[in-house]
């Protein structure tokens, strides 16, 4: 079974992950949040998010918030680090529902699904006012 690791600014992993559990009722998945505040020195959030990835085990989904930020460069180290690991930038709410509703799935399988929902979780609903 794959686990989640969520790199993100500040909070947001921990309120996203409580929202999940709250919505769904479980944890079926192993997850880690870990939090950047901006005056944290990488080099020491990386040191963390190593030590996460080894306490997880196993194939790893990493999930990030913002493509190009520092939590989703350290997010990239960590998949230059070893094989297993997969990095998913652009976190959002149906991604990680997504992720606990396939939770079963195969490494590859499972980051598909994440991406797939993450995407499909984002539409423009069109008011006939506005066209």
């Amino acid at each position: 079974m794959s686990s989640l690791l969520l790199i993100t600014h500040g909070g947001i992993g921990e309120a996203m992950l409580a929202m999940v559990v709250e919505t769904l009722g479980e944890c079926s998945l192993p997850v880690r949040c870990l939090g950047v505040a901006t005056s944290d020195d990488p080099a020491d959030v990386l040191t963390r998010a190593r030590g996460l990835v080894a306490e997880l085990g196993g194939d790893v989904i990493v999930l990030t918030d913002l493509f190009g930020s520092t939590p989703s460069n350290i997010a990239a180290r960590l998949v230059q680090d070893r094989k297993g690991l997969i990095m998913i930038a652009g976190l959002n709410l149906p991604m990680l529902i997504r992720l606990f509703n396939y939770a079963g799935q195969d490494l590859l399988v499972l980051a598909e699904k994440a991406v797939k929902g993450g995407r499909d979780g984002i539409f423009i609903h069109e008011l006939e006012c506005y066209l």
